[in-house]
Order: structure tokens, then sequence, then C-alpha cells
């Protein structure tokens, strides 16, 4: 009997140490307080001012000489090929989406942790589905209420777009 009783005890505490493991996964650490304004990037933040301090502190002077046309066209085309480069989609795998939401949407979304819409569940999803998409990508990127941001730790916004994606298919 002793036995069975610490066998109770060791299966009741995985158990608990799971769940809390489960949750701590799903919960948002970005100081998000419940409003329903998205998460913001504190460095991000704090860099735009450091920023504005420099620029404010070190007024440039534009130089007296003038810049020959020839020496000023190169300059431009980089720019200008770096801005093409920069426009261009990022090109992901055909199961991009479902990779993402497997290894990190799943934990939440099969099981509506913290009220996460379930994967498939279309009464779920009816709230959200009356959002434009454009909203469902930044909220899943940058994080919302009790949503963590997913555009992090090297996952790009387009992945997180694709998985966005591959979720409203499952209730198109």
């Amino acid at each position: 009997m002793r036995q069975k009783s610490g066998t109770h005890i060791f299966n009741l505490s995985a158990v608990g140490i799971s769940a809390l493991l489960l949750l701590s996964a799903c919960s948002s650490d970005s100081g998000n307080d419940g409003s329903d304004q998205p998460a913001e990037d504190s460095t991000a933040l704090s860099d735009s001012v450091a920023t504005a301090e420099v620029t404010e502190a070190a007024p440039t002077a534009e130089p007296d000489t003038a810049i020959p046309e020839a020496d000023a066209e190169p300059a431009v085309e980089p720019v200008i090929e770096e801005a093409a480069e920069q426009a261009e989609p990022e090109m992901l795998a055909a199961d991009a989406g479902a990779t993402l939401y497997e290894s990190n949407c799943k934990v939440c979304h099969d099981a509506g942790l913290l009220n996460a819409p379930k994967y498939g569940d279309q009464m779920a999803w009816s709230t959200r589905l009356t959002k434009d998409k454009e909203t469902l990508y930044m909220h899943s990127a940058k994080g919302f209420n009790k949503m963590p941001a997913q555009a992090v730790n090297g996952v790009t916004d387009a992945q997180v777009k694709a998985a966005v994606d591959y979720m409203l298919a499952s209730v198109s």
C-alpha cells in the first residue's frame, strides 16, 4: 500500500510540474498589462530615445564644398539596390506555417490555453476573423493581451504570417 501511495504522489507531482511548465511557455513576459495595445519592444524604444538625444546634442554642419555630379551618382545606386533587396519577400518553404505551428503555436492553440482559439474551431476564431489579416499578423508577431510575441528568437515576421495563414486556413 505504501508503494502505491508513493507512486500516486509522484504522478501528481509530475502532472503539476508539467502544467506549470506549459503555462509558463504560453505566458507573456512582455509587461503587457492586459490592455488592448500591442506589446512594445522596450529596446527599440530606448534605442530611439538614445538616437534622438545624440541627434540633438550634435548638430551637423553642411559642407561648403560642392560634390561633383559624377561622384554623387554611384552613391545613390547602392542605396536603391539595397532597398530593392529588402523589398523582396522572404522565400519560405510550402510547409513553413505548419512547421512553426507545430513547434511554437500548438502548445496553446491545441488546448485553448489562456483563451487561445483552438486550431480548427470556427466558433473560437469567429471574433478574430472579424479583424483584417494585417491586424492578426501584427498581434501574432508583436504580441497582444495574453498572446506572447512570436517574431522573436530567430522567427521572422514572414514565418509568423505563414503560421497565421495556416491556422486561418483550418477555419475558412
